[in-house]
């Protein structure tokens, strides 16, 4: 690729800085807007581009990626979930594919934390009490939430993030413990004070928070389904930062309209941004619009990894996040 400057199409609005540095370096069109890109507005960019820069808001699945021009030699997806991206294929295709890994990981374990807060503390509530003309002023037995130190906190999927909400909810005082697919190493286990259930039946009917930091794939597709959120103890409260899909979104309705679960903070859903309009009626529930990872300096940080990955390529070298397909 060395000798002339490479054809990048990006997909979504980025932020002012990473857009100008863009500019600097290759020959990029960029979004007027921030409106996502039609099926057919991708085929043409991918067609025409040597460089894509999707978001997670873009499935590039098989045949989409048929469309793609023999120019097509890497999507740097912003992001660091490439479930939105037919790896496979596009690798078969000679396409390389990079994400943005890392970036996300102290922004959303805030998050998490937030949320557990939020619900446990009954945040939204009191918030449109005190905005409503219902609020009469304090009183002994009002708004009466739980206290989050002594608590269990299980999480599923103890990589980064699920390392960092581990940290902070230790240090709140709550008792840590996960299930993974890989038990982690004694001595980080022993740093973050976490107790390993190699059965997630037995741990999710046990703990008092569930926060879910694995990502969504064929195989944790509604790991949390109806049978698995029915073992939950009804007073417990579940947070999901990671993957919509994740959850049973039907199930968990059912359950929190009827009591069986206390509540639940949610930024992500199952469809995306078409969520439960039964859901969206629950008191018990915090819905977030994916705003986990929304912070100025993670973003920014997003898209100096896509601009690191696509200029280490141009220069003919291995980009520094490759995602392959057996990392999936």
């Amino acid at each position: 690729m060395r000798g002339k400057r490479l054809s990048v199409v990006v997909t979504r609005r980025l932020p002012d800085p990473v857009e100008a540095r863009m500019k600097e370096l290759f020959n990029v069109t960029l979004r007027d807007d921030d409106s996502r890109m039609t099926t057919d507005e991708l085929a043409d960019a991918m067609a025409s581009a040597d460089v894509l820069v999707p978001s997670i808001t873009d499935h590039l699945d098989a045949k989409l990626l048929a469309r793609a021009g023999e120019q097509l030699k890497l999507i740097a997806n912003f992001g660091a979930g490439v479930d939105n991206i037919d790896v496979a294929t596009a690798r078969q295709r000679g396409i390389l594919v990079s994400n943005t890994p890392g970036v996300v990981t102290e922004d959303t374990a805030d998050m998490v934390m937030a949320l557990i807060l939020g619900v446990t503390r009954r945040l939204a509530e009191g918030l449109r009490l005190a905005q409503s003309s219902d609020w009469q002023g304090w009183s002994p037995t009002a708004m009466m939430g739980g206290r989050i130190k002594g608590r269990r906190l299980g999480i599923l999927g103890m990589g980064r993030i699920g390392q960092a909400v581990a940290r902070r909810a230790r240090a709140f005082g709550m008792e840590v413990h996960y299930h993974n697919r890989k038990r982690l190493r004694p001595e980080i286990e022993e740093e973050l004070g976490a107790t390993y259930w190699e059965s997630l039946d037995q741990m999710v009917a046990r703990v008092d928070v569930l926060s879910i930091n694995c990502p969504h794939t064929p195989s944790t597709f509604h790991l949390l389904n109806a049978r698995r959120l029915k073992l939950m103890k009804p007073d417990a409260v579940i947070v999901n930062t990671s993957r919509g899909e994740v959850i049973d979104e039907n199930a968990l309705t059912r359950m929190l309209r009827a009591g069986e679960i206390a509540g639940a903070g949610l930024d992500v859903f199952e469809r995306g941004h078409l969520i439960n309009p039964r859901l969206k009626e629950l008191p018990n529930a915090i819905l977030l619009p994916h705003m986990g990872s929304a912070t100025v300096e993670g973003r920014i940080e997003m898209g100096e990894k896509v601009i690191v990955n696509i200029k280490t390529f141009e220069d003919g070298h291995r980009p520094p996040d490759l995602v392959v397909p057996s990392m999936l």
